[in-house]
C-alpha cells in the first residue's frame, strides 16, 4: 500500500524548500500563481498548516482547531520563511509518526473529523499545490514526486477520477483548481474527503480509502490491524468493488466499505458496506462478513443497526436491501436483528438460492 505518514510530509516539504531555496533571493512580494496572495504570504500559509495540523494531532481537540497561531513578525526574508516551512513540516511529521492510530481529531471537512493519515495527506497537498504557486509566480518549474501525489488522491480525494496514465500530478492540480485535464471542466471550487467514521458501541465502522481499498484486493491488511484469520474473502472482495468504481470514476466514499474495528483492542474484526449508491427509487443494497474468530458475539448486528440508521437518516436513501443464501442461518439471524424483515423467499432476483431482506426508513 502507497504509505502516508510522517516520512511523506518530510518528503514534501524537503522538496518543495529544495525548489523554492534556490530562488530566495528574488521578490517574493509577488502573486503566487492564481491565488490573491503573495508568494511570501502563500510560504507562510504552508507553515501555519503543518503547525495547525500537529496541533490538532497533538491535542485531539473533538469540535474546534486548537486556539493557537502563528506569527511571522521576525521573519525578514524569503530564506527565514523557509526556515519556518522548514521547522512546522518537521512538527506535523512528529505529530503524524507518534499518534496513534485509532486517534481522530477535529477537522470540519466533511465528516468533521481526521486520523494521522488524513492529516498527512492534507499537509502534503498544502505543502505541493501551495510550492506550485509561488513557483508559479516566480516563473520556476515545480513537479513532485508522483508517489506523493498519487498516495494523497488515493486518500483524501477519493471522489476524483485518476487520469489516464501516470498523470497523478496533473490529476491533483485539477483536483485543487489549478490546471486543466481533456474532458473536464475547470473546477473553481474543490475539498478534499477525509474518510467517514461512524461510532458504534463496542465498535467503530472506518471508511476504506481507494488506497487501503487496493491493498486490502492484493492480499494486503488496507493498514489495519486484523484479528488472527482476518479479513475475510467477501472483505477483499468488497475491496475490489471500492477499487473499481474509484478507477470508474464513480465512488462515493460514503457508501463504500467499512472495516468493523473493535474498541476494546483496536483490531479489525471484518468488513460492512454498500454494493454501490442508492438507486433512483432511494434503495441501497448492504453486505459484511466478519471474521470466524469475531462470530458469535453480536458485532454483526450491532454495525448493521448502526450503519442502517446512518444510512436512513439521510434524505437520499429511503430502503436497504440485502440477499443472503437460504442455507446461511446465522446471517439470516443478523439481518432479523437489525430490524430487516424477509419479503421474498426466492431472493431479490427470483433465482430460488436466496432469501431477500429489507429496512425501510
Amino acid at each position: 500500500m502507497l504509505a502516508m505518514g510522517g516520512d511523506q510530509v518530510e518528503e514534501a516539504v524537503a522538496d518543495a524548500v529544495a525548489t523554492l531555496r534556490g530562488v530566495a533571493d528574488r521578490d517574493w512580494s509577488v502573486k503566487a500563481g492564481r491565488l490573491d496572495w503573495s508568494c511570501r504570504r502563500t510560504a507562510e500559509h504552508i507553515a501555519s498548516d503543518c503547525i495547525a495540523y500537529a496541533g490538532q494531532l497533538a491535542g485531539l481537540p473533538t469540535d474546534r482547531y486548537v486556539p493557537f497561531d502563528i506569527t511571522f513578525d521576525e521573519c525578514e526574508s524569503p530564506e527565514d520563511v523557509l526556515q519556518v516551512v522548514e521547522a512546522t513540516g518537521t512538527l506535523l511529521a512528529a505529530a503524524v509518526r507518534t499518534a496513534p492510530r485509532e486517534a481522530r481529531a477535529f477537522h470540519p471537512y466533511p465528516f468533521r473529523s481526521a486520523n494521522r493519515e488524513g492529516f498527512a495527506a492534507m499537509g502534503v497537498t498544502e505543502v505541493l499545490a501551495h510550492t506550485h504557486d509561488i513557483a508559479e509566480g516566480l516563473g520556476i518549474p515545480y513537479e513532485p514526486p508522483a508517489a506523493l501525489c498519487e498516495a494523497v488522491l488515493t486518500r483524501i480525494f477519493p471522489h476524483v477520477r485518476p487520469a489516464p496514465g501516470d498523470a497523478h500530478w496533473r490529476t491533483l492540480l485539477w483536483a485543487t483548481g489549478r490546471g486543466d485535464l481533456p474532458g473536464r471542466a475547470p473546477l473553481t471550487e474543490w475539498r478534499w474527503n477525509n474518510n467517514l467514521v461512524i461510532p458504534a458501541d463496542r465498535l467503530t465502522l472506518q471508511g476504506v480509502t481507494p488506497a487501503a481499498a487496493a491493498d486490502l484486493g492484493a492480499g494486503g491488511t488496507g493498514g489495519f490491524e486484523w484479528t488472527e484469520d482476518g479479513p475475510f474473502e467477501g472483505t477483499r472482495d468488497a475491496a475490489g468493488m471500492v477499487t473499481k468504481a474509484y478507477e470508474a470514476g464513480v465512488h462515493r466514499p460514503e457508501f463504500g466499505l467499512f472495516v468493523l474495528v473493535r474498541r476494546e483492542d483496536g483490531r479489525a474484526v471484518g468488513g460492512m458496506g454498500f454494493h454501490g449508491s442508492p438507486d433512483e427509487d432511494g434503495r441501497a443494497e448492504v453486505g459484511y462478513d466478519l471474521a470466524e474468530s469475531a462470530r458469535g458475539n453480536g458485532y454483526a448486528a450491532e454495525a448493521l443497526r448502526t450503519l442502517s440508521a446512518w444510512a436512513l437518516s439521510r434524505d437520499d436513501v429511503t430502503s436497504l436491501f440485502a440477499t443472503v443464501d437460504r442455507v446461511n442461518a446465522p446471517s439470516q439471524s443478523v439481518l432479523s436483528r437489525a430490524g430487516f424483515t424477509r419479503v421474498s423467499a426466492e431472493g431479490w432476483d427470483g433465482d430460488g438460492e436466496q432469501y431477500a431482506y429489507e429496512l425501510k426508513g
